[in-house]
């Protein structure tokens, strides 16, 4: 498994423990690329982007200059002539990876079940707490995978294998989303033919 991010590029961003284990921030790290990274940039561009990476998450020398711009950041100007300053993918990962390590990092799962994690030198958060965090973390990343969309499009005849979706920006949204209408005879009985009445009638 190529990591793309690391706990020192973590640190950049973000004042984290220096006693999380690395092994532990790369369980989500990997959670983030499968999950977040490669539904964004589409499989193809994603795995075609891993295939210039060394087994140790560096950039292999002959990388197109396209993707080291993609992954590392750069400045350009953009169609109306304006200086972007684009800060590479790093700042997306480290908060999707921060969001879903804050999630997961609240619960402890026992013989008996998941419970609420106590610590010696403070109180735990609430879980509103821990799910505004959450996503406050998220919109972040949103802001700078926002960034990233950007420079795709503003360099899109650099990167062919790129096809934008418009469902994995509203998947990546923080907060509870509908993803579609279930019209199963369990959720919405009867025949086809009901399916046009008004709530009200269908009711009576």
């Amino acid at each position: 498994m190529i990591y793309l991010i690391n706990q020192t590029t973590f640190q950049q961003f973000e004042d984290i423990a220096i006693n999380i284990k690395p092994e532990r921030l790369k369980i989500f790290i990997k959670k983030v690329q499968e999950l977040d990274l490669k539904p964004f940039l589409g499989h193809s561009l994603y795995y075609d982007i891993l295939s210039h990476f060394n087994d140790d998450g560096t950039l292999k020398d002959d990388a197109p200059q396209a993707y080291k711009d993609l992954i590392n950041g750069t400045e350009y100007l953009d169609q109306y002539g304006h200086i972007v300053l684009y800060e590479g993918l790093a700042p997306t990962m480290v908060y999707f990876t921060f969001a879903r390590f804050i999630e997961n990092d609240a619960v402890h799962y026992t013989a008996t079940g998941p419970v609420i994690k106590r610590h010696e030198n403070g109180d735990p958060l609430s879980s509103p707490e821990i799910v505004k965090l959450v996503q406050q973390q998220r919109s972040v990343a949103n802001a700078y995978a926002n960034d990233v969309e950007k420079f795709l499009w503003d360099n899109k005849d650099d990167f062919p294998l790129w096809r934008y979706n418009a469902k994995n920006k509203s998947s990546r949204q923080a907060g509870p989303r509908i993803r579609g209408i279930d019209k199963t005879d369990f959720n919405y009985p009867g025949s086809y033919n009901n399916y046009n009445l008004t709530i009200t009638e269908f009711l009576n």
